[in-house]
């Protein structure tokens, strides 16, 4: 059965408010209606992971600098859980440290953004998601 790009929700793990909102605006600008479920760090996205209240099929978008559990150390819990080690990440941070970049893609995301490319380049990261469950067969 095929996907329909506009049953893929977005699980936005981010702890900073206007960060948040500024995804949220990017989505609308771009007119993608798609569901958005925001945990504020990685221990809150995978209660709501394991507890089945982010449907599926779904993409996580994924802060690396957070409080109580960062993006790496959720990135490392979510690949070791059998039932969540599938689904799709892409890490959307400020660090542009090559450590970070490296310590993710060993976690096999699916992309590294540098959040403080804004304005036009933060809508080409929108369109870049956008186009990508649009075209990508997700498991539910």
């Amino acid at each position: 059965m095929k996907t329909n790009s506009k049953d893929v929700t977005l699980l936005l793990v981010e702890d900073d408010d206007i960060d948040a909102m500024t995804i949220e605006r990017g989505f609308l600008k771009q007119r993608i209606a798609n569901p958005i479920v925001r945990a504020y760090d990685g221990i809150e996205a995978l209660e709501l992971l394991r507890s089945n209240k982010v449907s599926r099929p779904l993409i996580i978008l994924l802060d690396l600098q957070m409080p109580r559990m960062g993006g790496i150390e959720f990135l490392k819990q979510l690949r070791a859980d059998e039932t969540l080690s599938d689904l799709v990440v892409f890490v959307l941070t400020t660090s542009k440290s090559e450590e970070d970049m490296l310590s993710s893609y060993k976690q096999h995301i699916a992309g590294y953004f540098i959040k403080d490319d804004s304005g036009e380049k933060f809508l080409d990261i929108v369109n870049v998601l956008d186009s990508y469950w649009k075209i990508v067969q997700l498991p539910k």
